[in-house]
């Protein structure tokens, strides 16, 4: 396929002839999607609808590059027959079509890659404090709310399944779902250890301190995704615990679950219902289980989920957040930006759009 993608005006046959496909099936999708009988079946339209979806921008960006195609014909065939200063202008303006003709070919090639099955599946997202005791858990909270803002700006929907709070406002952990269309895809590249640099409110002498938080993206794992035998089971009843809760210790309404196969434990406490905690808790374990199954280098959920957070040690990190220069600083992309607050705020595209870029650049170098 390497040789299609450079040749500028032509590209790989076989990649053709899947576009060719993909777009006979769109507008099949198309005419399907309006029938009387489809737009009386709401699970037959959503099926439909998120099939469109998924070969929308191939479709669109082939058309595009046909378009171009086309042009290029046509200046090549004025070059042909045309007087010197027609040749000129032709050879000029058809450098310009190659190169945009180039770019969609790779964005052709990189739509038409197998897709992460996950990119579409709701998030479920784990925040730790690490190193750095209270301040880590301060800062903890405020990866919370930058999620929290972010999400709202995208219009999707966060609930809270699991905290750990401090008594001066931080988490020890905390841990939540994010649900909307592509949450997965776009917040799989928070996962990894967090460094903040800022002089905490509990420090008397105006030092600057460096702290941790650890971040675990799991995408959220559906029944039919992920069979649990109840007999694999432990599940425990307790009173609730923690900082400011007004039910603590009222009634048994917090649930601990068990794994028994591979020892993983869930607990969840932070709703007055029983029933609502241990809904929460399942969801979970899902997900942790989802995320065990999938990964095929690893043979231990601990090993997994390492490989995602890091051990929280403050050499470790994907991002620096430094209050005293006001900056955010994305290392594995070099991507400094000099906005720390509005970044806190959610407004954290930029930063998601660079780690994207560089995944679809990798990819492409792969396919080469």
């Amino acid at each position: 396929m390497g040789a299609g993608i450079r040749a500028a005006g032509r590209m790989d046959e076989r990649l053709m002839e899947r576009l060719e496909e993909i777009r006979s099936h769109y507008a099949e999708l198309g005419e399907e999607i309006s029938q009387p009988e489809v737009t009386q079946d709401p699970v037959r339209m959503r099926r439909i609808g998120q099939e469109m979806a998924r070969w929308e921008a191939a479709v669109k960006t082939y058309q595009d590059y046909l378009g171009i195609r086309s042009e290029i014909a046509t200046l090549h065939e004025l070059a042909r027959q045309g007087d010197d200063e027609m040749r000129s202008w032709a050879s000029e303006e058809m450098e310009g079509f190659r190169a945009a003709l180039e770019k969609l070919q790779e964005e052709l090639v990189l739509l038409l890659m197998p897709r992460d099955p996950n990119d579409d599946k709701n998030v479920l997202v784990e925040i730790r404090g690490g190193a750095g005791g209270e301040e880590a858990a301060l800062f903890a909270t405020d990866l919370y709310r930058m999620y929290a803002r972010y999400a709202e700006r995208q219009g999707w929907k966060v609930e809270l399944l699991s905290s750990n709070p401090t008594d001066i406002g931080g988490f020890k952990e905390v841990i939540f779902m994010v649900e909307g269309d592509g949450a997965f895809s776009r917040l799989k590249y928070e996962r990894g250890v967090h460094r903040v640099q800022r002089i905490p409110v509990t420090e008397a002498g105006g030092r600057i301190h460096t702290s941790t938080v650890t971040v675990a993206v799991l995408p959220e794992a559906e029944e039919v995704d992920v069979e649990i035998d109840p007999d694999d089971l432990r599940v425990e009843t307790m009173r609730s615990g923690g900082a400011g809760g007004q039910h603590v210790n009222k009634t048994e309404s917090a649930v601990r679950i068990t794994h028994i196969p591979t020892a993983i434990v869930v607990s969840c406490q932070d709703e007055k219902s029983q029933h609502k905690n241990r809904a929460k808790a399942m969801r979970v374990l899902r997900a942790r289980l989802k995320a065990m199954y999938d990964s095929e280098r690893e043979k231990e959920l601990s090993d997994q989920r390492k490989s995602q957070v890091g051990t929280g040690d403050r050499s470790e990190r994907i991002r620096t957040y430094n209050f005293p220069q006001g900056r955010v600083t994305d290392h594995r992309v070099g991507l400094t930006l000099h906005r720390l607050e509005s970044v806190l705020d959610g407004d954290i595209d930029e930063i998601l759009h660079a780690l994207a870029a560089k995944e679809q650049k990798e990819r492409l170098a792969e396919a080469r």
